[in-house]
């Protein structure tokens, strides 16, 4: 665990106070508080009030979360906070919870990716630079959970690919099935 103790020592360490704020507002854009009301947005759009959209946005979300609860509940890895208990260069920001168990894959990221990566998919062609700003929110959601301590890198960096390849997966296979309706 040598590369991975580094990374996550590397992220973890370089914090200020300012950055904290930050990084806990930026680590609720993966949660399904956030992700929901997000998935209902383009609804005030009349082009995304229908069953096609609605199927898409679900399955799209949906799979991937019970893609990632999945391997959470198989690999029930340990979090940061349980690997290095007793370190004490560790930065832990006193109002976040303490996590130890339950780390890989990352839900947040899984999530962060999932929602960006479907609205990017549903982007007009004149609007499709927005892609490129969802990835960055999507990584600084993966950033914000190793900086939190919530996890390593490996959790995040399995929770975006889920997120994107199940995301995306399940948004062509939607839209394939509607076409073909």
């Amino acid at each position: 665990m040598a590369g991975s103790e580094v990374l996550f020592r590397f992220i973890n360490t370089n914090h200020t106070a300012a950055l904290d704020s930050v990084m806990y507002a930026i680590t609720h854009l993966g949660e399904a508080s956030v992700v929901i009301p997000l998935l209902l947005f383009p609804l005030v759009f009349s082009q995304f009030r229908n069953r096609q959209y609605f199927i898409a946005a679900i399955a799209s979300n949906i799979v991937p979360m019970l893609v990632s609860q999945g391997l959470k509940s198989l690999f029930n890895a340990p979090r940061p906070l349980s690997v290095f208990r007793d370190a004490g260069w560790v930065h832990h920001p006193e109002h976040w919870p303490w996590l130890y168990e339950r780390s890989f894959p990352s839900g947040h990221s899984e999530g962060a990716f999932a929602l960006f990566c479907f609205l990017s998919l549903i982007l007009p062609a004149g609007k499709r630079v927005w892609g490129l700003v969802f990835f960055v929110i999507a990584l600084l959601v993966c950033y914000s959970r190793v900086y939190l301590a919530a996890h390593f890198f490996e959790d995040v960096y399995v929770g975006s690919i889920i997120g994107t390849v199940v995301s995306s997966g399940c948004y062509y296979i939607v839209r394939r099935s509607q076409q073909q309706g």
